[in-house]
């Protein structure tokens, strides 16, 4: 069996470059991938074209990257947790692309099924289909969406297997796992990793055949955007 285990987050982001375009998993702070958004920052590596849905808080997240301008665009559907986000991109510091949610997911996903590209009503009749080609299907208008092209994906599971089979708990499973396979290499940072044939098949969401690097992650934060509680 294929071994697609790496010792720690250095060796996972091996080949990462200035100027490449980088996926990274996660729906506002749930499921990020913590270790490796760290290691972007240690290392100092810049102008990156991020894909993500959302771009974390002032400082935890994405966020980091943009507090020390490793970040030229960002294409995402959300940007109201980060303060610094909203200012780079008023300021005309930062390139944006925003997104429809389901687009963002569905453009993740025609990459990771290998489909050069797809239709869809969102956005039609709106900026979003400016200098887009559109169609219509019976009686109504779609615009033609295209597959992300990405250098690496970076998810975070809750288990995983040395043949880099994936488990995602919760919140997690919304983006994480239409990003698996979409770049040309992907890697999973997992809270607990155990030996190949450990997992129960039929819980696995994303078979190995998808990610090439995998590691176990540590120290994890799992912050929480808005914590709200009932009164007693």
């Amino acid at each position: 069996m294929i071994q697609k285990t790496v010792d720690n987050v250095s060796d996972a982001l091996s080949g990462v470059t200035d100027t490449m375009t980088l996926m990274l998993g996660g729906f506002g702070l749930c499921g990020i991938p913590e270790n490796a958004i760290k290691e972007l920052v240690r290392l100092n590596i810049k102008e990156l074209t991020c894909i993500s849905n959302n771009a974390g808080v002032d400082d935890f997240g994405l966020g980091l990257l943009l507090q020390k301008k490793q970040i030229k665009k960002m294409i995402s559907s959300y940007v109201g947790e980060n303060e610094e986000f909203e200012r780079q991109m008023l300021s005309g510091e930062l390139d944006v692309e925003l997104i429809p949610q389901g687009t963002l997911a569905e453009r993740c996903r025609a990459a990771q099924g290998g489909f050069p590209a797809f239709y869809t009503p969102a956005g039609y009749g709106t900026e979003v289909a400016d200098g887009k080609e559109t169609r219509e299907f019976n009686g109504k208008m779609y615009i033609l969406e295209e597959a992300f092209k990405a250098d690496f994906a970076f998810v975070k599971a809750w288990k995983g297997d040395e043949a880099g089979n994936l488990i995602f708990k919760g919140t997690a499973r919304n983006f994480n796992p239409c990003m698996c396979g979409a770049a040309k290499i992907t890697v999973a940072e997992v809270e607990e990793l155990v030996p190949a044939g450990e997992l129960d098949p039929n819980a696995i969401h994303i078979p190995g055949i998808f990610v090439q690097r995998i590691f176990q992650g540590e120290r994890y934060e799992k912050r929480i955007e808005q914590r709200t509680v009932r009164k007693r």
